[in-house]
């Protein structure tokens, strides 16, 4: 008997709780998980880079002259109040207080239809639609959005910090953005509207 209270077994006898599974090495090479990988799918994945036909820094700043035009003009009523107020012998008149506030009102509201809710929606501001540039969303080729035009009007402060090196940025940018751009990641494309 052995010492520790189970009787030795005589070697030919078959073992009672039946054979042990078959060892494998244990230095060898641990079994793969999980299922054999498949080739990629169809239609899955990373989106594939768009080639895009990048508007020149020429129209860039001819359909910002041409959106500041209309600025001008929605704020000419301003300027004539201020300039009735400053002309009055009496000071500050109701008609030139009046046109002041309809001309700021008429400037805000142009530039946030303009460069917020149209260019945000469709691509194109009064002046990109003209000179037939249109800025969408790097990756997905379509309109930013109102919310994000009004982002990017902001972030244009930053292409104004190191002495306007930003708007100058798109002369030899390869995607031709501006700082503003580059943060949003959007670009200002050539497309005729149509």
């Amino acid at each position: 008997m052995s010492d520790y209270g189970t009787p030795p077994q005589d070697p030919t006898q078959p073992n009672p709780y039946g054979e042990p599974p078959a060892q494998t090495n244990p230095y060898g090479q641990p079994p793969a998980y999980g299922q054999p990988a498949y080739g990629q799918q169809p239609g899955y994945g990373m989106p594939t880079a768009q080639a895009y036909d990048y508007a020149g820094w020429p129209k860039r700043v001819g359909a910002y002259l041409i959106d500041g035009l209309i600025l001008l003009l929605a704020y000419i009523p301003a300027y004539v109040g201020t300039a009735v107020n400053a002309n009055s012998s009496d000071g500050a008149t109701a008609a030139g207080l009046l046109l002041t506030l309809v001309g700021i009102v008429l400037y805000i509201g142009v530039f946030v239809w303009n460069t917020c809710m149209k260019a945000g929606r469709t691509g194109y501001s009064i002046g990109k639609g003209v000179l037939g540039i249109k800025l969408v969303n790097e990756g997905t080729g379509q309109p930013i959005g109102a919310g994000m035009a009004f982002v990017r009007q902001l972030a244009h402060i930053i292409d104004a910090l190191p002495c306007y090196l930003g708007f100058l940025w798109p002369l030899w940018d390869s995607k031709r953005q501006t700082f503003a751009d580059k943060i949003l990641k959007t670009v200002v494309v050539n497309q005729p509207k149509g």
